[in-house]
C-alpha cells in the first residue's frame, strides 16, 4: 500500500484512491482540486459535470496569472476562473475509483465527502523545440501525483447546554467582594 499525505482518523470509513505521474498540467489540477475539497461526493461529481457544460467555471486563486476573468467566478468570489477540461476529467476519475473502493468497504456512498485531496508535481517530462537561427529550447510537460480520501461523515451530535463559569481575575474578585460588602451592609 502507498503512503498517503495524511493518515485517516478512522480507516474502516474511509476510501482512498490515488494517481502517480499522470500527465496532466500540475497547475490547472491543483486549482481543481481546492474546488472540490471538502464537498459531499455527489455534490462535487455534479459540479465537475458542471465545468464540463461550462455552466460553472473552477476559480483560480494561486496559480492566476495570466488567467481570463468571468463572471462565473463571482460565485467563489474570484475574477479569474478557467474550465480545465483534462484536469476535471482526471479528478472525476480518481473519484469515481475512490467511490468504487468506498462501496467495496461497504460504506454509505450518500455520506462520503472528500476529506483529504492533493496534488503534487511529478518529475517534468523532458523534449525539445526546434527555434530559429538553429537554436534548441528545453520542452516540458508538468504532470502531476493526485491522491483523494472519502471519509464517511457521522451523524452530527448537538452540544449538550453547559453551565457558564465566569473566570474573573484577582482585581475583579476584589471589586465584587467590595459591592457585596456595601450591598449587604
Amino acid at each position: 500500500m502507498a503512503r498517503y499525505g495524511v493518515t485517516s482518523t478512522n480507516p474502516a470509513k474511509s476510501a482512498s484512491a490515488r494517481g502517480s505521474y499522470l500527465r496532466v498540467s500540475f497547475k490547472n489540477t491543483r486549482e481543481t482540486a481546492q474546488a472540490v475539497n471538502g464537498w459531499n461526493l455527489e455534490k462535487a461529481q455534479k459540479y465537475l459535470d458542471q465545468v464540463l457544460d461550462h455552466q460553472r467555471a473552477i476559480p483560480f486563486r494561486r496559480f492566476a496569472g495570466s488567467i481570463g476573468r468571468t463572471a462565473q467566478g463571482k460565485e467563489f468570489g474570484v475574477t479569474k476562473a478557467r474550465w480545465p477540461a483534462k484536469s476535471v476529467n482526471f479528478i472525476k476519475d480518481l473519484l469515481q475509483n475512490a467511490q468504487s473502493n468506498a462501496e467495496a468497504k461497504g460504506l454509505d456512498v450518500s455520506k462520503l465527502k472528500i476529506s483529504h485531496i492533493q496534488v503534487n508535481q511529478a518529475p517534468k517530462q523532458r523534449r525539445r523545440t526546434y527555434r530559429a537561427h538553429g537554436r534548441i529550447n528545453a520542452y516540458q510537460s508538468s504532470p502531476s501525483h493526485i491522491e483523494v480520501i472519502l471519509t464517511e461523515e457521522d451523524e452530527a451530535v448537538a452540544k449538550a447546554p453547559e453551565d457558564k463559569k465566569i473566570r474573573l481575575n484577582s482585581r475583579q474578585r476584589g471589586r465584587l467582594a467590595a459591592q457585596k460588602r456595601l450591598t449587604s451592609a
